[in-house]
């Protein structure tokens, strides 16, 4: 088995989990503030992360196989950069909903303080809005590089 079919596998699953998990936490934030969507945003976070590690590592390692003085090799580092982007964007949400879970683990409150600390430090509710609308523009921008770059050149196909 070819490893760019391992990462053309793989790279639909950060795709959909990071992206839904986005939307219901932005939907929870802004419009609607039930707990379903909380429930949603944040346990499909860490799968869609996880996921995304491992389709950057698959994609990597499949990249070592092609030429490198192809013509598509800026739109490839493009694809690998946004990736890595994500990786930090998503990774660092997480780390701080967990420091904000952890602090409040022994405590009994009640459910409408879903992120308290998360949002009332260093810009709060804008600060975690732009982060979770800037990680769907990059995991969109990263999906269609990679399409570009399959679809257009035929990298990990022909």
């Amino acid at each position: 088995m070819k490893l760019s079919f391992v990462h053309a596998a793989v790279v639909h699953f950060p795709i959909a989990l990071l992206i839904c998990s986005s939307l219901a936490l932005l939907g929870a934030l802004h419009r609607w503030p039930r707990m379903e969507l909380r429930i949603i945003g944040w346990g499909l976070l860490l799968p869609g992360w996880v996921t995304l590690l491992a389709a950057i590592v698959s994609g990597i390692v499949s990249q070592g196989s092609l030429p490198p003085d192809a013509p598509y090799r800026p739109l490839l580092n493009w694809h690998t950069g946004s990736g890595l982007a994500l990786a930090v964007l998503y990774g660092d949400l997480i780390y701080r909903g967990w420091l904000e879970w952890t602090r409040r683990k022994g405590a009994d409150r009640e459910g409408g303080a879903w992120a308290t600390d998360l949002l009332a430090g260093r810009g709060g509710k804008w600060r975690l809005t732009v982060q979770l609308a800037a990680g769907i523009g990059l995991v969109i921008l990263s999906g269609w590089l990679g399409g570009q770059l399959v679809y257009g050149f035929g990298v990990g196909v022909k």
